[in-house]
This record gives structure tokens, C-alpha cells and sequence, in this order.
């Protein structure tokens, strides 16, 4: 009989595991916000529920095993055997955490029990063996035999084919207790002739022996999804008779290290197994629109055939109509295209219900958590990495930000701070905005420590605005001592480096008393953008439309140089910078004098600079080609693209330009 490859099966068993995990996770929050709902009882067990059979399947047997001490828990909460408390959704959320981590072990090959899971998963064996159980449900409940179980089990023919799978079942009953085979045999139901065998079908049974103090719920859980595929016998071993059993070659243990050469194989194939790669779920609404688009691309592909198999000066205009066709179509389809990987933002909010949780219980404060725009979609890219800046971003407001209880009393708040997570769209950005109503920065600390630093001058004129923006300097912080939160000098300029290095921006506002508000603007994706090809000597830039907010020609008197060397031109009542490309890109044969060429004014983080470029060669969308894959990172250049003519044309990195300008001098 064929066997089948059960690692190309591992990656979906780890999406799905942890999808189950992040469903416990929020009915576990329900429940603890006081919600009566029996359904988020189901819910958590379920998850476990298809855990541990996964687990089992796979044999990872320590994830199995830890999941099935969970499931014991839940089932004397889902049978009211046991009431919920704030101790126990304690215990079932760092079950939910210990789990995480363990299949995050278990995909990269490596062991997935360690110290700790072995000591939590003993705090719920514990506690589901030190249950006292009521009178009804003692009748309900039938009491665990001191000695074990004999178990006659017999394969229906059609097993296989429903899924289930014998020796997934005996890893299962081997977390249970010591599992001896008494008896394998061929069942009645297996042909007489040899050659009529089906390999589909399974024609086997067994004589098992099951030692330990096994409650027979668990063991009908075992068994559970087997009905009306087996044959199923089921008796309590005395405990004389167990005593009086010795192992004989007939009878041989089969615990887990000594398992069939099967189970051995699987496991092992199991250990290997890695989930690489990603994956996106789709929604059916979007392959429906990419295959309707495909259906389109076609139709004008067959038009455009016929003109050119019969081409000639009559059918110019129905080639220009077929060409404008094209192009329609072309970016529709790029834009399904770019829709499949698009995923909402709240996959990454989910995360926080729990960690604000975690961190009022801890620093004895009271959150209220507002979540807004959480189906706001972005890039599964950016959406994967612009996870730990906003939780950094989210412990920072409840650690420095929100005040005590009696702190908000004697100012006139209520005892309960709110922390506000909001994400929209804006123009062809999504802007994050995390805002709280605390006590807001501490303006005249923060200059202190600024000064104390040397980062400005002691009489140096500041506004709020640019007061706030230095806690973003690398490695500064005004918190009066470590804590495991945040304090040690290490976060905030991580946090604006990490954006930035996904094409965003990051801001401060900031009222004493009344709270602060950060925002982050990102990309809608990383892979294509819309920009405004420049020419600069014989080399092409794009910059991005984003960052552009007018382009103009200046006469020769309108700029001014500065004591260090730098050029300047007055821009709306500011003067701005000029960054002269050529210069800065080392650019041949490029203009140099500033009536001949155009200045491109760029913001970045509410900082202007004019970027000086010969002449603008028009607009043009843009695929993202790293540098850094295959050649290195070149300070003011985000990649490179593929213009029309088939040149390459490098791409402007607005922000590294603009900080550029902040230091250079015109050569």
C-alpha cells in the first residue's frame, strides 16, 4: 500500500493551529470582560479540540499532549463541572501563549516541549485531577478505574477513507497512559482471495490494553469521530488482573520512544517538516474578479491578433482603440492583482485586547481599548511588519502615557484611561493613528534631556511640535529608571527606523494633560508605485507622487546661500533647501545652473527640501525592484524600476534624501 507524504500537509496544520490559537485567545478576553455567552465556551474547545487532533496526526506528540491536559480542563468547563474565574482564563491564556510557542518550535524542526511547557502543562494535569466534582455530574461522569482499560478495536473496510488513520489514534491513547498491543489481526470483513485486496480499504483490528488512571471520557474522546467506522469494545482492567499480566512476547509495550516503525517514520518526517513560505487566504469575490479580468486580457489579445495577421493603413485607428484596450486592461488586472494581497488591518489589532490586558494587570492601571477601521486593508508585507512598532508604539502609551487611577481622579479624568487604535485610508496612504488621553509629553523634561545631551543649545527656540519630535532621536528617553516596558533608552527611533524602512512616516502631537496622539502613514504597498519620472544628466529617478507637492522653475536671484555653504529658496513664507541630484548621485552632464533646470519640492515628516532635477520626463507607475537583494544599500535610493524605453531608473528615497539635506553643503 502507497503511503502518504504527510509534510506537504504541515503548513496548513501550523496556519490553521495558530488561527484556532487567536480564536481561544478572544473568547478567552469575552469571557473575562464578563460575557455569559455558553458559544465562547464551545468555541475555546473546539479550537483545542481540532489541536490536539492535528497534533496527534502529525505526531507531535508534545503539542498533542499538552493540548489534550487542556482539553480535559475545558471539558469540566464546558459540562459545568467547573465555574470560569479570572484565575483560570489566567492559566488557558498563557496555555494559549506556551502553545504558540511550542508549534513555532515544532516548524522549524526543533523540539517543542521545553522547562516551561512541561511545568505548565503539570499545573494542568494538577488541577483537572484535583477537581471536585459536583453530585450531578459525578452521576453524569463515570469515575476513572485504578488499573486501565481493554479496548477491542476493529477497522470498518471504508475507514481510511473518511480520514482517520489507526495509528494516529494509538499515539493518542499513548498520551493517556502506558498502551500495550495484545493483538493485531486480519478482521472478517478482508476478501479470501488475495488478489481481490483493495489498498484503499483497511481489513485490520486490535487487542489493546491501556494502563493508568484514564477517565473513560477521555477515552471516548479518543475515539469520538470514529463512529460508524469501527467496531468498538470498551471494558474496565481489574486491578488484580493488571497486577497479574506480565509482558510476554505477545503482549508488548509500545510507549513512545519504542513505537511501530510507522509511527517512528512520521514522527521523524513530522520533526523535519518546516513551514516555509507564506500564504494569503483569498477571498472568492477576488479570484472572481481576477478571472473576469483574464476573460477581458484575452478577448483584447484575439482583437489585436486579427489587426496584425491583416494589418494595414485602414485599421490604424482600430490598433490605437485596441492598444487603448489593452492598457485598460492591464491596469485593472494589476489592480486584482495587487487586491489579492491586500489583508485587513485587523489581523494585527486582534493582538492587542490581550496585551492591554496583560499590561493593566500588571502596572494596576484601568484601559479602555477602542479599535476603529479594522477593515482597512494593506499589504500583506507592510501588514507583517508594522506589527511591533505599534506594539511598542501601544506599551508606550499605557506604561508613560495613561496615568494611575488616583492620578486621573485628582485631575478630574475617570479612573479608566482610553487608548484608541484607528487605521483609514488617506489619499494613497493608510494612516495608523494610536492616541490615549493621559497626561501627554512632558515638554519641559524632554528639553532638559535634550539639552543634557547636547542635541540643542539651552536657549535655542523650540516649538511643542519639534520638542516632541526629539524623543524619536536615537537612544533618548526621560524615564527615571529601566523597566521591562520600556525606559531603557532603545524604542522610539527604532520604531520611526522600522517605518521608514516601509516607505512611511511617523509623528508626535502631544497636549499636557490631555494625551498624545501618533501617527503613522504607510504605503498601500510596497511593490508598486505611482511617480513622476525626472531626468538628471543621462541617469532617469523617479520620485514618488506622494512625496511631491509642486514642481516649479526659479529665476537665478531666488536663491540664497547659507553661511555653511547651502543654498536656499524662499517656498510660501518658509525657506527651503535645495538638493542638487546630480551632486548628490554623482550625475554627468547634468544642469547646473538652477534657472535652466526644475526644483521638485518633496516633504517628508512635515520636513520640505527642493529637489533641483534637469527636466521632468512625466508620470509613470513604477514596480519596486530591490537594491539590496542584489547589489547594497545606497543612502537616498528606496530600489529600481523598468521604464518604458527599457532603461532602468532608479528610485528616489524621499525621506533619506530629505535627511540628506539637512547636513549637506553644495560642493
Amino acid at each position: 500500500m502507497a503511503t502518504v507524504d504527510l509534510t506537504q500537509f504541515h503548513k496548513t496544520f501550523f496556519e490553521e493551529s495558530l488561527e484556532g490559537l487567536d480564536a481561544m485567545e478572544a473568547a478567552l478576553l469575552a469571557l473575562d470582560s464578563g460575557s455569559t455567552d455558553h458559544e465562547l465556551v464551545h468555541t475555546i474547545f473546539r479550537a483545542a479540540h481540532s489541536i490536539k487532533g492535528g497534533a496527534a496526526t502529525f505526531g507531535f506528540a508534545d503539542v498533542a499532549a499538552f493540548t489534550h491536559v487542556a482539553e480535559s480542563l475545558l471539558e469540566e468547563v464546558r459540562s459545568e463541572r467547573r465555574a470560569v474565574d479570572a484565575g483560570l482564563i489566567d492559566l488557558l491564556l498563557r496555555s494559549v501563549d506556551c502553545l504558540r510557542a511550542m508549534l513555532d518550535r515544532t516548524s522549524q524542526g526543533r523540539p517543542a516541549a521545553d522547562a516551561g511547557s512541561e511545568a505548565l502543562r503539570a499545573e494542568l494535569a494538577h488541577l483537572v485531577e484535583g477537581v471536585a466534582a459536583s453530585p450531578a455530574a459525578a452521576a453524569k461522569v463515570q469515575a476513572a478505574p485504578s488499573a486501565g482499560w481493554d479496548i477491542r478495536f476493529v477497522a470498518l473496510p471504508h475507514l481510511l477513507q473518511t480520514g482517520n488513520e489507526p495509528l494516529r489514534l494509538f499515539r493518542e491513547l499513548q498520551q493517556l497512559g502506558r498502551l500495550e498491543v495484545l493483538r493485531a489481526f486480519v478482521s472478517d470483513a478482508a476478501p479470501a482471495d488475495f488478489a481481490a485486496l483493495d489498498p484503499g480499504q483497511c481489513y485490520l483490528g486490535w487487542e489493546l490494553r491501556l494502563h493508568g488512571a484514564v477517565a473513560r471520557a477521555d477515552l471516548d474522546a479518543v475515539f469520538e469521530w470514529l463512529d460508524g467506522d469501527c467496531e468498538l469494545a470498551i471494558a474496565p482492567l481489574a486491578a488484580a488482573a493488571a497486577e497479574a499480566v506480565a509482558p510476554t512476547p505477545a503482549a508488548v509495550a509500545v510507549p513512545a520512544a519504542d513505537a511501530p516503525a510507522p509511527v517512528r517514520e512520521v514522527a521523524a518526517a513530522a520533526s523535519a517538516g518546516q513551514a516555509d513560505g507564506g500564504s494569503i487566504r483569498v477571498g472568492i469575490d477576488k479570484v472572481d474578479a481576477l478571472i473576469d479580468m483574464m476573460g477581458e486580457l484575452v478577448i483584447t489579445q484575439s482583437m489585436l491578433s486579427d489587426i496584425g495577421a491583416n494589418f494595414d493603413l485602414s485599421q490604424l485607428e482600430r490598433l490605437r482603440d485596441g492598444l487603448a484596450q489593452l492598457e485598460r486592461n492591464t491596469r485593472e488586472l494589476q489592480d486584482s492583482v495587487m487586491r489579492i494581497r491586500m489583508l485587513p488591518i485587523g489581523s494585527v489589532f486582534n493582538r492587542f485586547p490581550r496585551l492591554v490586558r496583560d499590561l493593566e494587570r500588571k502596572l494596576g492601571k484601568q484601559v479602555k481599548l477602542e479599535l476603529h477601521g479594522e477593515h482597512t486593508e494593506l499589504d500583506k508585507t507592510v501588514l507583517e511588519k508594522i506589527g511591533d512598532p505599534l506594539v511598542h508604539l501601544v506599551r508606550n502609551a499605557i506604561d508613560h502615557g495613561l496615568e494611575m487611577p488616583e492620578q486621573r481622579r485628582a485631575a478630574g479624568k475617570p479612573e479608566t484611561g482610553t487608548l484608541t487604535l484607528d487605521a483609514h485610508h488617506e489619499g494613497g496612504n493608510i494612516i495608523v493613528r494610536i492616541s490615549d488621553d493621559g497626561a501627554g509629553l512632558n515638554h519641559e523634561r524632554i528639553r532638559a534631556k535634550a539639552v543634557e545631551r547636547g542635541l540643542v543649545s539651552s536657549g535655542q527656540p523650540l516649538s511643542e511640535d519639534e520638542i516632541a519630535e526629539l524623543i524619536f532621536e536615537p537612544g533618548f528617553s526621560t524615564a527615571a529608571q529601566a523597566t521591562d516596558l520600556s525606559g531603557r533608552g532603545v524604542g522610539m527611533d527604532v520604531v520611526r527606523r522600522n517605518v521608514r524602512d516601509l516607505g512611511g512616516s511617523v509623528g508626535v502631537r502631544s497636549v499636557a494633560g490631555r494625551g498624545s496622539v501618533f501617527t503613522i502613514a504607510l504605503p498601500l504597498t510596497l511593490a508598486i508605485i505611482d511617480g513622476l519620472v525626472t531626468a538628471v544628466g543621462g541617469e532617469r529617478y523617479i520620485v514618488p507622487l506622494v512625496s511631491i507637492v509642486e514642481s516649479l522653475r526659479l529665476p537665478p536671484d531666488a536663491v540664497r546661500r547659507t553661511a555653511g555653504g547651502g543654498e536656499v529658496f524662499r517656498f510660501r513664507d518658509e525657506y527651503l533647501p535645495i538638493i542638487r541630484l546630480h551632486r548628490a548621485f554623482a550625475c554627468a552632464d547634468a544642469v547646473t545652473e538652477i534657472g535652466q533646470g526644475i526644483v521638485v519640492v518633496v516633504e517628508d515628516e512635515g520636513q520640505r527640501v527642493g529637489l533641483l532635477v534637469d527636466e521632468l520626463l512625466g508620470q509613470q507607475q513604477a514596480v519596486i525592484k530591490s537594491l539590496e537583494k542584489h547589489y547594497q544599500r545606497v543612502q537616498g535610493v528606496s530600489g529600481a524600476t523598468i521604464v518604458s524605453d527599457g532603461s532602468v531608473a532608479l528610485i528616489v528615497d524621499v525621506g533619506g534624501v530629505v535627511r540628506l539635506g539637512r547636513h549637506s553643503k553644495a560642493a
